[in-house]
């Protein structure tokens, strides 16, 4: 009878937990749904709050595409996604390569740095990182966005573990047959870590279409705005209606929902893979 209890409490404390974790991390995204679709007769200050709208309307979204150029500024977004998926892609896994692969001298110095580089945080290389790019003239440039997120710290150190894992054995027959660095790279290094590869793709994704402070700063000109600073339009000086900022945060989720939905199940295969293929 004391086991079954302790076993029904747990259960119990556990699905609280559950619970508790789902309000915390859906509850802000269910209550953005709700005030996009609340329209002119509902109080969005109300006390206390409720989530089904009394007169729901979907002109939040259709406003919202009027006040700001949605398509032109998702356009741009996808500009600067492609530039820092393909540098992510190309860039880690050629650092990872050398990092876990090659022996050359300084090499744990550079791992080092790269390590320290993720524990540093934007906000803090905002400057700097403002004053390379302005001295290469790239300010105000959809290729200056993307520039210092082409090769991110954390998927360098993730490449490297994943080509660290890569069987020797495949290596050493590879030089035996008389491969050179860049074949044995590409024709034994590569396929083994794809999934690895498929997780950065993913996380470089992710992260630049949601940066929203380096755009602020590198940008000035409206027309090269990416998606998440061109939705700070809707917001205005004297007057704001927060059921337009929500409809514009909800039609942003919509492409990267569906690139999700496609690219999830090769998300967790390629957690699960790790860096060995077979």
């Amino acid at each position: 009878m004391n086991h079954r209890r302790k076993v029904t409490v747990g259960g119990v404390i556990k699905y609280i937990v559950l619970v508790l974790v789902f309000i915390f991390l859906a509850g802000p995204l269910i209550w953005e749904i709700s005030l996009a679709f609340k329209g002119p007769g509902d109080n969005v200050y109300a006390i206390p709050q409720y989530l089904i709208p009394k007169t729901p309307t979907v002109n939040n979204f259709v406003e919202a595409f009027h006040r700001v150029p949605m398509a032109h500024y998702f356009a741009n977004t996808l500009v600067v996604v492609a530039i820092n998926v393909l540098g992510n892609i190309i860039g880690c896994s050629m650092a990872g390569y050398a990092f876990g692969c090659l022996k050359f001298r300084g090499r744990g110095f550079a791992h080092g740095l790269f390590a320290l580089a993720m524990l540093m945080p934007t906000e803090g290389l905002l400057v700097s990182t403002f004053l390379l790019v302005k001295s290469m003239g790239l300010t105000n440039t959809l290729f200056g966005v993307a520039l210092p997120g082409m090769v991110g710290p954390l998927n360098v150190l993730l490449m490297t573990n994943a080509f660290a894992a890569v069987p020797k054995e495949l290596i050493e027959a590879g030089k035996v047959d008389g491969a050179n660095k860049w074949q044995r790279f590409v024709h034994i290094c590569l396929p083994q870590v794809k999934g690895t590869i498929t997780v950065v793709g993913i996380l470089a994704f992710v992260a630049s279409y949601n940066d929203f402070l380096w755009p602020l700063v590198a940008l000035s000109d409206d027309s090269k705005y990416t998606l998440t600073l061109g939705l700070n339009r809707l917001q205005g000086t004297f007057y704001t209606d927060p059921r337009l900022v929500a409809a514009g945060a909800c039609i942003s989720l919509i492409p990267i929902i569906v690139f999700f939905a496609i690219f999830q199940r090769y998300l967790f295969e390629g957690l699960q893979a790790g860096g060995i293929k077979g």
